[in-house]
């Protein structure tokens, strides 16, 4: 490979490692200056990277949502139904 090595697996990064490398794999991929068989390493590992971060993304909100549920049901609910409208605000 030219300039990128891609010897380190994808789960053991970091979220920012990750993030950088596909970074990295994009710069090169627009580069144009790669060989067709490296363009599709990159490609492919560029694709690895992206699946894994999307993963990460989604289970880091999945969490969130879990903790806000949680405060949520600490908190006593409101009903807020027959509050005012605020369509003038926009307006």
């Amino acid at each position: 490979m030219a300039g990128i090595s891609f010897d380190r697996k994808i789960e053991d990064m970091t979220f920012k490692e990750a993030s950088i490398e596909l970074e990295q794999v994009v710069r090169a991929l627009e580069g144009g200056d790669l060989e067709l068989e490296d363009s599709l390493s990159y490609y492919t590992r560029g694709v690895e990277l992206l699946k894994s971060l999307r993963e990460r993304l989604a289970n880091a909100e999945q969490k969130v949502k879990v903790l806000m549920g949680d405060a949520d049901s600490s908190a006593p609910a409101v009903d807020t139904t027959a509050a005012p409208s605020t369509n003038f605000i926009d307006e």
